[in-house]
């Protein structure tokens, strides 16, 4: 519960119809997408201005209030989830473009600009903004820079964490931060950019971004490989990568995806292949057409049934979409979907496929398998009911075990979605306690009252 007078001034300073507080709000913040359980928050403030966010963080540093920023609300790892006796900011006003700087190639954003627009802004101007988390089409860059979001292009083109070129942001006090800068070059104080990317909220509030943009690739071929037994699939994806070919994307569906994609989208996928790899080198017209000749025979070679290339961008776009429908169509299967990522390294790609495939059988649970295959970051997307104890006892079992299982191969508890509350009490797994201990001191010394995103990351 929040007091009165507090309310009236953050109204005051957001406006009366920017401040939040009936129940059916606070409901519809009280969650994101981890399936994890919900808690309300006291109110939610929406801010339009770097003052309004600067005056919302004093006056809640001041009152010891928590304050969990929310863009879209597609965190996968309950890093959006409130603290009851907290506040929710919003980011859904803070959504212009501020800049798109053709000559220099980066464009400033504030944190509320969804992925998708600004992709599609930058390509009018022929530039190429790679990022493309799976939820790009709602998520925010703010939220993409706090997550260190990657998504289909990660194999060639990295995550968010490569575009981020500086950053404005309030710390806890509500001081405001510049770090980074608009040049390809910037060698001045502490990397304190690369420390706020992917640390959730817990450092800091996001006001502005830079990003750098690229060139928009000249040529595309998008490719559908289709397998009799998903081993082939895996082994292929180990077989291109050693062959030095690092396509655009890469991305691996199992049988089970397969059947619930063609059933929601009807893109016309083969049901009775075992697996599909969807495929897409990008470049130089000349190294495009080599490339896929190279991927094309290695296919063959390596087992696969059929390979189809994609004959212009409606057949390209077709694919893409069906790849982008796997977690929509696998979610209408069952009441509940647990989406994992838990991340090896790519020549392990066949030893993780086996392993998912021996732990549903282990726990009788039903694992479709999609996802980053190029990169190593697979997506176990596990189809349940949560209102089935025993089931959903089995299903914590084998995540438990999709983790030791990964972090066993030189792996990772996550490629892109982040650590909040759903992977805390795992991380001493993979980082150590040290690591953690270092962390909580860290967080300690930049926000001492502890109001920043509590309990997400380092467990406290």
């Amino acid at each position: 519960m929040i007091q009165k007078s507090i309310l009236e001034a953050l109204q005051k300073i957001v406006g009366p119809p920017h401040l939040l507080t009936q129940k059916e709000d606070m409901l519809t913040y009280s969650y994101d997408a981890a399936v994890l359980d919900p808690v309300m928050p006291a109110a939610a403030v929406i801010p339009e201005t770097k003052d309004q966010v600067g005056d919302i963080i004093a006056l809640c540093a001041e009152n010891q209030i928590p304050i969990t920023v929310r863009g879209s609300g597609t965190n996968l790892s309950g890093g959006t989830i409130p603290y009851s006796s907290g506040i929710v900011l919003l980011t859904g006003r803070m959504n212009k473009i501020i800049e798109i700087n053709e000559a220099d190639m980066y464009a400033v954003v504030e944190p509320g600009v969804v992925t998708a627009t600004l992709a599609a802004e930058v390509e009018k101007r022929g530039l190429f903004y790679p990022p493309d988390p799976g939820s790009m089409a709602v998520s925010t860059i703010g939220g993409n820079v706090a997550e260190n979001a990657g998504g289909l292009r990660g194999l060639k083109y990295g995550v968010t964490k490569d575009y981020v070129m500086g950053l404005r942001f309030f710390d806890s006090q509500g001081n405001y931060i510049k770090t980074g800068s608009r040049t390809v070059k910037c060698a001045t104080g502490y990397n304190i950019t690369g420390l706020m990317v992917g640390s959730e909220g817990t450092l800091g509030i996001l006001d502005q971004v830079i990003l750098k943009l690229i060139p928009a690739p000249k040529a595309r071929q998008a490719m559908v490989a289709v397998y009799d037994t998903i081993e082939q699939a895996s082994e292929t994806v180990a077989g291109i990568i050693s062959a030095r070919i690092v396509p655009a994307t890469l991305e691996i569906l199992d049988n089970f995806t397969i059947r619930a994609v063609e059933d929601f989208s009807k893109a016309g996928l083969p049901k009775d292949a075992a697996a599909l790899l969807l495929i897409e080198v990008d470049g130089h017209p000349a190294v495009v057409t080599e490339e896929a000749e190279q991927v094309k025979a290695l296919c063959l070679k390596m087992g696969a049934r059929t390979i189809d290339q994609a004959k212009d961008d409606a057949q390209r776009d077709k694919i893409w979409a069906a790849r982008r429908a796997a977690l929509s169509a696998l979610a209408q299967l069952k009441p509940t979907l647990v989406l994992e990522d838990a991340t090896v390294p790519r020549s392990r790609i066949p030893d993780m496929v086996r392993a998912l495939q021996d732990i549903a059988k282990k726990y009788r649970i039903d694992i479709g398998t999609f996802g980053h295959a190029g990169d190593g970051n697979l997506h176990p997307t596990i189809l349940t009911d949560r209102r089935n104890k025993e089931e959903f006892y089995r299903v914590e079992q084998a995540i438990e075990e999709i983790f030791d299982v990964a972090l066993s191969m030189g792996g990772t508890l996550s490629g892109e979605h982040g650590t909040g509350i759903a992977k805390a009490p795992f991380l001493e797994k993979e980082a150590g306690y040290s690591s953690i201990l270092f962390s909580r001191q860290l967080r300690a010394a930049l926000d001492p009252s502890n109001i920043l995103n509590p309990g997400k990351i380092t467990g406290v």
